[in-house]
């Protein structure tokens, strides 16, 4: 059965996306100098991507892989369905543009994307105000985020809107600390 996952990194101060919607500020903190536990970490986040059989994320987070990737075909092999309410620039890719406006689109949105990913993880990438309405619906299984040792002091938040969480797990990965949430349903 399919779980559905955020994973993400956030700073300090619980910010995925500066004021200006960049995410330069992540690269800027470096990866530091893994040791063994470190590699493991960055080992589990790869792996985690790679085998996501869906993924889905705002207009905003796919903006800035445009920006960053250009014209390239899509990096990613699963289906992606971008949630947006505008036209944005297509690259070769499976790419799917749609709108989820009300709880019941969303909740037909998950069952396409579950039905999509096969029985492997729903990726969900980016936004903040996507994870908290999946998780208000009780859809969000998941919360995997990578902190990073920076404060951004405004920006697009980690999580838009009331989330309980219940702690899994927590790993050093170079300079991030990558933390493993449960969504507490009900």
């Amino acid at each position: 059965m399919s779980r559905t996952v955020y994973e993400t990194a956030t700073s300090l101060d619980g910010f995925i996306a500066d004021q200006d919607n960049s995410l330069e500020w992540l690269f800027a903190v470096g990866s530091g100098s893994p040791d063994d536990e470190d590699t493991e970490a960055l080992d589990s986040t790869a792996e985690f991507i790679k085998g996501a059989g869906a993924i889905v994320m705002g207009a905003t987070t796919y903006e800035w892989i445009h920006e960053h990737e250009g014209d390239k075909p899509w990096p990613y092999a699963a289906p992606t369905w971008v949630l947006t309410h505008r036209e944005l620039p297509r690259v070769e890719g499976d790419l799917r543009f749609t709108s989820a406006d009300t709880d019941q689109e969303l909740r037909d949105l998950h069952a396409e994307m579950s039905k999509a990913a096969d029985g492997r993880d729903i990726w969900v990438v980016g936004g903040g105000r996507i994870a908290a309405d999946l998780a208000r619906l009780g859809l969000l299984d998941e919360v995997r985020v990578s902190v990073a040792p920076l404060s951004l002091g405004g920006g697009a938040p980690l999580l838009d809107g009331r989330v309980q969480l219940r702690p899994l797990e927590a790993k050093l990965a170079g300079p991030f600390a990558c933390l493993r949430y449960e969504v507490v349903k009900g």
